[in-house]
């Protein structure tokens, strides 16, 4: 996949808004395909039958839903839906990383309950919205909250599908439509799973444009390129098909959506993992002990820790760190300086996670640290390690410390790219010579291996060793 300039934009945009909490989702029935789920033409095809028509000839699918129920009632539509969306279905990559990631809303057209199951599986607290009657009720410690504007599988007798749904939807849903339009004003939408000849995003997009007008954000949505198997090989169909999205693209810029055309399916799950690993690139976990520093001074080391958190602070880092010892103060004394020079945020900007003390039983404290450490590394996108090592309390030697390696086998095991500055010794020099070893596993760029030896090279100063690390991390967050 050409990773072009619009896609650059969007992720540095997306990652951002996402940082910020101004992130949401729609999703279409697309998102739901490959997991076995129709769309709307799948769904409808058997009732265009029973009216003697074919549902892909037909452009208007909601009329065609109030067809049937005009001649049948709308028993058969409701069984419809029960038979295509309870079917068992595990998640997708793209559903498992937009779960990852700290999306707070979400909205759907979708009857089914795919994105409330994975989030059940990963343990987080979905807030649900089928109704107008559940939108005031908030879900106290939510992670997410997901509007599911057209209804539900659980309620189908109440889901939006046919033109009486849609013309009395302002009458009976109309809580939906204002909290749509809040979030299109506040927010930076990314549509996935949508064709825009879907009928649902047209209805959803000219009930808020009218009242919007040109104060809508700007939004993206994936759409992929047509080719020529799309049209079974008809070359004229395929160029009047191709004109046609041109035309649906540019008029998509009058509600702020700019559309991302992909080549092919799997480029959404390239980007979105792009998403993520710019989004946890952000992170930086500093790992790192030291009751002695070897042929380093405490002031070498007190100045390489300070300018260290300073730096990532300036080039729009977050820290995440222990209070390791010997190290931790200056770390955090470093940021603390740099966030109230320039007036930023503390809270988002600097994480401080010092251990639990005074558990005296091992085997609890030792499986109390590791969940803590897993916890504390789950965001962290690049990881720096730095000495580790401590003083034993029985015979008063120095021993490398184990929790440092422990974190490294974490970073690692959640794809953190680690930076072990080898030039500090101890089990930073050992994990050095670990990620030298098979560096094309642990770093994704081989262009960095010169920059690396220098961060493992104890002749050079902790200032050269302070710029090394910095441009490691700048080239690491580069969309490539």
């Amino acid at each position: 996949m050409e990773t072009t300039l619009l896609i650059k934009m969007f992720i540095r945009d997306y990652v951002k808004e996402i940082q910020e909490s101004n992130a949401a989702i729609f999703a279409g029935a697309g998102l739901s395909r490959e997991l076995g789920f129709v769309d709307w033409k799948g769904l409808l095809k058997e009732i265009a039958l029973d009216l003697g028509l074919d549902v892909y000839k037909e452009d208007n699918l909601i009329a065609l839903a109030q067809f049937h129920v005009n001649e049948y009632k709308r028993t058969k539509i409701n069984q419809t839906i029960l038979k295509e969306f309870t079917k068992n279905a595990e998640n997708t990559p793209n559903h498992d990383i937009l779960t990852r990631l700290p999306i707070k809303t979400y909205w759907t057209t979708n009857y089914d309950t795919i994105i409330e199951d994975v989030f059940k599986k990963s343990d987080k607290l979905l807030d649900v919205k089928t109704d107008p009657n559940t939108i005031s009720d908030n879900l106290p410690n939510r992670d997410a909250i997901l509007y599911k504007m057209h209804g539900d599988v659980k309620n189908v007798s109440n889901a939006v599908i046919t033109k009486d749904d849609y013309e009395g939807y302002n009458t009976h849903r109309k809580l939906f439509t204002n909290g749509l339009i809040g979030d299109l004003t506040t927010k930076t939408f990314l549509f996935i799973g949508f064709s825009f000849n879907d009928p649902n995003l047209s209805y959803i997009l000219s009930r808020v444009n009218s009242l919007l007008e040109e104060s809508i954000r700007t939004h993206y949505c994936f759409m992929k390129e047509l080719e020529l198997k799309d049209t079974n090989g008809d070359n004229n169909l395929f160029i009047y098909q191709t004109v046609k999205q041109k035309l649906v693209i540019k008029d998509m810029e009058r509600y702020g959506v700019k559309t991302i055309l992909i080549k092919k399916y799997s480029d959404i799950t390239i980007i979105l993992k792009l998403i993520e690993s710019q989004f946890r690139n952000k992170n930086i976990f500093i790992s790192g002990s030291a009751h002695e520093y070897g042929k380093y001074t405490e002031n070498d080391i007190m100045e390489f820790s300070s300018n260290l958190s300073k730096d990532l602070i300036r080039i729009e880092k977050n820290i995440i760190t222990g209070f390791g010892l010997g190290i931790g103060s200056y770390i955090i004394s470093g940021a603390l300086e740099e966030l109230y020079n320039n007036k930023k945020k503390i809270e988002t900007r600097l994480l401080l996670r010092p251990f639990p003390q005074n558990i005296q039983d091992p085997d609890i404290r030792k499986k109390t640290f590791t969940k803590y450490r897993e916890d504390m590394l789950s965001d962290a996108g690049i990881s720096i390690f730095m000495f580790g090592n401590k003083i034993s309390h029985e015979d008063k030697s120095i021993q490398l410390a184990d929790g440092v390696m422990e974190e490294f086998s974490i970073a690692t095991k959640n794809g953190s790219i680690p930076i072990p500055i080898g030039a500090f010794g101890y089990i930073s020099k050992k994990l050095w010579d670990i990620v030298m070893n098979d560096f094309s596993h642990y770093v994704p760029s081989p262009d960095l291996k010169s920059l690396y030896e220098i961060i493992g090279d104890n002749t050079k100063t902790t200032n050269e060793l302070l710029q090394a690390v910095i441009k490691i991390i700048e080239e690491l967050s580069k969309i490539k």
